[in-house]
């Protein structure tokens, strides 16, 4: 669906509770493993339809909640359904890492028992993070943020004040990265490094270069 066509579609049909809430239980599309129970609202389901990635509500922060925006731990939708009184979500999405916040694949690693609570088995070994398949997924976060543009977000301010402030932003973070090496404090490095990979990606989203073009590039310095 489009921008156009998701906001105008009518969910007055489904059984919201008295905050607004739906749950919404989450099951891997390939094995069919229940990963987790979370809920969303009507703007993180208008949200997930359209840029196909789970975004729920965090009733503990009273915002809505991009399933992998920090951990890169993101789920692409594969299917929508809901139960035949409209008060319950099932997703089947297509998990990239863990969908637990303690490493394992599903939240539901408890078993119940007459002792009480155990652990099934043991925490998933955490692969290594690919940069590459990262600053993907978040270019594809910062372009639904461009055509979306939610109000508050720190991606809509940036594309809504324009180009020089982007760049301005990129000036000051690639400055940010010197200070930083200079210092010899990895921990400063990595997070300075980020904001300098963020804002660059939204510089590259304002002026249309996709990253699979500077990837292409970089292959080239390969030789």
């Amino acid at each position: 669906m489009d921008a156009n066509k998701i906001e105008a579609l009518d969910l007055s049909g489904i059984r919201w509770d008295s905050h607004g809430l739906v749950p919404a239980i989450v099951q891997d599309a390939e094995t069919k493993e229940v990963l987790m129970l979370a809920y969303m609202n009507e703007e993180s389901l208008r949200r997930t339809l359209l840029e196909r990635k789970a975004c729920y509500y965090s009733r503990s922060r009273q915002s809505l909640w991009l399933k992998g925006e920090t951990s890169g731990h993101f789920q692409e939708i594969i299917d929508i359904k809901f139960d035949c009184d409209q008060d319950a979500i099932l997703l089947s999405v297509k998990q990239t890492g863990m969908a637990c916040h303690e490493n394992y694949f599903s939240c539901f690693h408890y078993d119940l028992t007459s002792e009480g609570f155990k652990v099934i088995g043991e925490p998933e070994v955490r692969p290594e993070p690919n940069l590459g398949r990262i600053l993907e997924l978040l270019s594809d976060v910062i372009h639904s943020r461009n055509l979306e543009r939610p109000e508050g977000a720190y991606t809509t301010y940036l594309f809504e004040k324009g180009i020089d402030k982007i760049l301005k932003k990129v000036g000051e973070e690639s400055a940010e990265v010197i200070i930083a090496a200079k210092n010899s404090d990895p921990e400063e490095i990595k997070c300075e490094v980020s904001d300098l990979f963020y804002h660059v990606l939204v510089m590259l989203e304002e002026r249309k270069v996709g990253v699979a073009e500077v990837a292409s590039e970089l292959l080239k310095r390969q030789k």
